[in-house]
Formats: C-alpha cells, sequence, structure tokens
C-alpha cells in the first residue's frame, strides 16, 4: 500500500490518521454488505450483538454500549429499538440504577450472531486479515491496542461534557 497522501498543510506524521481511516473505511464497506445478506444488519447493529455476545449472560447498560461504541446515546437508542423490535435483543430495568437500562441478547440475538460470524470472518480475514502476515497481525495489533488504551484512560463520552462549540452526540 502506498504511503497515505497527506495535505501539505499538516505535518507528515498525519500519514498514520489518514491510513487509518482509509483502512477503517474500506473493511467497514467490505464487511456491510454481507452482514446485510447473511442477517440483515447494519454495521452498528452487528456491533452491538458483538459486544452483547462477548458475555451473552451479562447485560450491558445503554451508557456502556454507547461508549464502547463511541456512538450517540439518541443513535444508540434508535438501534437498539429496531434490535428489539426484531426480537434479537431485550432491555430491561437496571438492578442497579433506577433510571437505567440494560440490554441482554434474546436468544433469536444469540442465533442471529451464530449466523452471520461465519461469513463475517470470511470478508474480514479477506479484506485485512490475510494482507498481514503472522509477526505483522501481531505488531498490528500491539499498536492499535496501545492507542486503544491512551484514548481509553481518558473519561468516557458519557462523563463528559460538550463545550460551547457543540454538543457531542
Amino acid at each position: 500500500m502506498p504511503d497515505a497522501t497527506v495535505p501539505p498543510s499538516l505535518p507528515p506524521e498525519f500519514g498514520v490518521y489518514f491510513a487509518l481511516l482509509e483502512v477503517s473505511a474500506l473493511v467497514q464497506h467490505g464487511v456491510e454488505g454481507q452482514l446485510r445478506r447473511d442477517g440483515g444488519l447494519s454495521f452498528v447493529q452487528f456491533q452491538i450483538l458483538a459486544i452483547l455476545g462477548e458475555d451473552p449472560s451479562s447485560p450491558r447498560s445503554m451508557t456502556d454500549l454507547a461508549d464502547r461504541l463511541v456512538h450517540s446515546k439518541s443513535g444508540l437508542t434508535y438501534q437498539v429499538d429496531r434490535l428489539e423490535q426484531a426480537g434479537l435483543v431485550v432491555r430491561v430495568p437496571s438492578k442497579h440504577d433506577e433510571r437505567g437500562v440494560n440490554v441482554t441478547l434474546s436468544p433469536q440475538g444469540v442465533s442471529a450472531l451464530e449466523r452471520v460470524l461465519p461469513g463475517h470472518v470470511d470478508v474480514v480475514r479477506d479484506v485485512l486479515v490475510d494482507a498481514l502476515d503472522g509477526a505483522d497481525r501481531v505488531e498490528l495489533t500491539r499498536l492499535l491496542g496501545g492507542v486503544v488504551q491512551h484514548m481509553r484512560s481518558r473519561p468516557p463520552r458519557s462523563a463528559r461534557r460538550s463545550g460551547a462549540g457543540g454538543a457531542e452526540e
């Protein structure tokens, strides 16, 4: 892959940023068709199901999901509404917060996730994983893990207030 093109007004080290944006967009584009075809899911809906599928016995709060997905709470509510209408998730009141709502996979949600995952793995391998040898995969995972850790060390989006410059959602 050639070096990412950086506008002349930006420092050359921004090439990493533009390369990451392009790879992210290409991977997302590559998987969206498969998710729609195999499960009738949007990319965000798949992300919600995948997070809930990490531990199906443990419901997640809407705030936790929004922070994890870096998605607006209103946008997440819309997506969870759609998943609930399709019978793929269930919302229950939080046991720890009287105003809170938790989300968990329904049995149909587990089935949907099981149905889309094999094709999803194939597409991700094709568009991303197979472009790297084993050592590069390990190194890229390590590097991106450090970036994630740095970014997640800041207060979660739900704990931050938007400034005078505009809303965060």
